[in-house]
């Protein structure tokens, strides 16, 4: 494996849920897959009027406290993200700074009113995990609605989608990995 992820949580992450999360990347990559230490970010970085983290201020505060290049980051967040042209966003990607945020707010059962699932919440979020780095490794949206690339407008879809590639995205994926 020669390429190196690193997992950067915002805040308290559950430990063995970022374990168990750099475990399926690192299959789903095959590239290493490290967690950081956390970044401490106050709740006075949010948007005051929206109760919302600007996923832009969150990009520029993970990368001024990781400056060097070593790898693609793989930022988790429990605070809600929005970007300028979003309300609220499930993740996000930037390839040229090779950052990948997710943001397990949405991602939650209990956030629609359901019983919380740990089981439920960490696959959401690998499936966005895996989303976003696909965007970082040069993929578009998938038309596949089992894609791990299919866009997600709901959490319904991100629930229909697998935490793989189809077989184009996984081709396509795969010529940058060699």
């Amino acid at each position: 494996m020669e390429s190196k992820i690193r997992i950067v949580p915002v805040n308290a992450v559950d430990g063995a849920f970022l374990d168990r999360l750099a475990l399926c990347v690192e299959e789903r990559f095959l590239a290493r897959a490290v967690v950081e230490r956390s970044l401490a970010l106050p709740r006075s970085s949010l948007n005051v009027t929206r109760g919302q983290l600007f996923l832009t201020t969150l990009t520029a505060k993970v990368l001024n406290a990781h400056p060097e290049h070593d790898g693609t980051l793989l930022v988790l967040t429990e605070f809600d993200l929005y970007k300028t042209s979003h309300r609220f966003i499930f993740g996000d990607a930037d390839q040229a700074q090779s950052v990948a945020t997710v943001s397990l707010h949405r991602l939650r059962p209990d956030f629609y009113g359901e019983e919380p699932d740990g089981n439920l919440l960490f696959q959401r979020t690998l499936k966005e995990c895996v989303h976003e780095l696909g965007h970082v490794f040069g993929l578009k949206h998938c038309f596949s609605a089992r894609c791990g690339m299919y866009y997600s407008n709901s959490i319904f879809e991100t629930d229909n989608k697998t935490s793989y590639f189809c077989e184009t995205c996984d081709r396509r994926v795969a010529r940058t990995r060699s």
